[in-house]
């Protein structure tokens, strides 16, 4: 007996894996994501295929050129920009709260996320410094006790990941998050916050600078408004 799988769930499959592909730069910004050529790619009719599509258009991922012709959406300076301006309110406000809160046990899963982080970024391991570094913040997000936070945070962070894979500067990004742990592990609120505010707006300059060659040349004028003016 033949069991079908429900269209929901073949959606959400299709969905995940050409997220997957978007965000591990197997899908590039400006492709063309062609229902037929998916269909067959995934042995499944064209309408999960169309709603796993009109749900990346909906997650930022993709953009409609034609009301046909669906492609890998390119960011611009300010669509950078806005999405840094998001993460800095929620996660610099959220390391406070993961100082006042977490628990022995919290930092310890926290701890082992950085020991794998370390571990990749000897091994010049890209993937995997991409899926630890984006666990670790939501972990962190996680430890604020703020169910809030987290809800708000979920529509971008699939495209903060997709931003933090471009940005290869890891031995960095290890660094700022260790001593964002350390923060944390004092149990010192103020000194979280004032860490993660400096860790955002390093990763943001790193961004801009990987996706446009130059951080200190705003596209019209667009800046991260709490960019540090260039010396």
């Amino acid at each position: 007996m033949t069991v079908t799988e429900p269209l929901g769930a073949v959606r959400e499959r299709v969905l995940g894996a050409l997220r997957d592909d978007i965000v591990g730069g197997r899908l590039r910004p400006g492709d063309r994501l062609v229902e037929r050529e998916l269909a067959e790619r995934f042995g499944v009719s064209r309408v999960p295929v169309r709603e796993a599509v009109r749900a990346l258009v909906a997650e930022g991922f993709v953009t409609f050129e034609t009301p046909r012709r669906a492609l890998v959406r390119t960011l611009t300076r300010a669509d950078v920009a806005e999405l840094f301006e998001l993460r800095e309110a929620l996660e610099v406000y959220a390391a406070g709260l993961a100082a006042e809160r977490a628990t022995r046990e919290d930092l310890a899963r926290l701890g082992e996320l950085l020991d794998l982080a370390a571990e990749a970024t000897g091994a010049d391991d890209a993937e995997t410094l991409t899926d630890v570094n984006s666990r670790f913040h939501d972990r962190l997000l996680a430890l604020a006790g703020n169910g809030l936070l987290v809800t708000v945070m979920q529509p971008v962070a699939g495209r903060l990941r997709w931003l933090t894979r471009r940005n290869e500067e890891w031995p960095q990004q290890l660094a700022e998050h260790r001593e964002l742990y350390a923060a944390v592990a004092a149990g010192d609120p103020e000194r979280a916050r004032a860490v993660a505010l400096a860790h955002v707006r390093t990763n943001y300059r790193s961004t801009v600078r990987h996706l446009f060659g130059d951080a200190d040349q705003p596209e019209q004028q667009t800046q991260h408004p709490g960019a540090p003016c260039p010396p």
